[in-house]
């Protein structure tokens, strides 16, 4: 089992000028306390299930390559990109820089985008949500064919690569691991069996549908079950002790996931990133 946090927030005392240290020292201390992984969304705009469309919201790529600077061990992450959001031959070409830069500590987290407030804002192409899928399709069958070093023209519907050139090549072998977020039974769910290393669900009663879904389309695509890592999103109140935190994840272990993602807002409270990290070392000793 494996614990790490996700970081949903960044509205920190002090104003923006605050957010940098903050941000900075969320990263160190979660690298020091053992955390196996560090997150970020990957919005323009605050959602509306943590806050204010207006709350301070990092470019999530940003972020991680200044966390990746601050840290040694942890891996790093958007959770997730949405597929519409920048053109996947300039995305492999982003994530795989993360990976060289961090010394192979890059995840792809990725989705069909959903948060149509913040692309209509900014101007961002939102198709309909068919169209969100192929276009997500179409990603990671590019970023398989760039991390594999093969440069031959991609054709595809909506993408047209004349030399899917990267170089250089990720540091992680075979390549930075791939995540799809999100639960759809027919879409979602049979992607991450045919292209994902890891699928990401929510800390919910439907969790074992979810992964019973998962599991039939693994044997459809003739894929072992066990080659997808199971991660979860939970949440934790900051007040939390290291002992509840270790029982969410011993409870999820039971359920078959293989990585907890804390979603913490107020990962920047003293003793927060601590208590998690003291969960995650109980975890893996047991």
């Amino acid at each position: 089992m494996r614990v790490g946090v996700q970081l949903p927030r960044f509205t920190y005392p002090g104003g923006p000028e605050r957010i940098g240290p903050a941000f900075a020292q969320i990263a160190r201390e979660a690298d020091q306390a053992g955390l196996d992984s560090l997150w970020v969304m990957d919005h323009f705009f605050q959602i509306p299930y943590v806050g204010d469309p207006g709350e301070p919201m990092l470019e999530c790529y940003t972020a991680l390559a200044y966390a990746a600077a601050l840290t040694e061990r942890i891996t790093l992450g958007g959770m997730v990109t949405g597929a519409v959001y920048r053109h996947p031959g300039v995305l492999v070409k982003t994530v795989t820089t993360l990976d060289v830069l961090s010394g192979g500590r890059a995840w792809l987290g990725i989705g069909a985008a959903w948060h149509e407030e913040e692309s209509l804002g900014l101007g961002i192409p939102f198709p309909p949500v068919a169209e969100r899928f192929e276009r997500l399709e179409e990603t990671l069958r590019i970023a398989h064919q760039m991390w594999a070093g093969d440069t031959r023209p991609f054709e595809g519907v909506h993408y047209r690569l004349r030399r899917p050139l990267n170089s250089p090549p990720a540091l992680r072998r075979p390549h930075p691991p791939v995540l799809v977020g999100g639960g759809g039974e027919r879409k979602t769910l049979r992607l991450v069996a045919r292209y994902a290393d890891a699928c990401n669900l929510f800390d919910a009663p439907e969790l074992p549908r979810k992964l019973a879904v998962l599991r039939e389309h693994c044997e459809r695509e003739r894929r072992p079950y066990e080659d997808i890592e199971k991660t979860v999103l939970s949440h934790a109140a900051e007040d939390a002790s290291a002992e509840e935190m270790a029982e969410t994840c011993g409870r999820l272990a039971e359920a078959g996931v293989d990585h907890v993602i804390f979603s913490q807002a107020g990962a920047h409270e003293p003793g927060v990133i601590e208590r998690l990290g003291e969960a995650a070392a109980r975890v893996h000793r047991a």
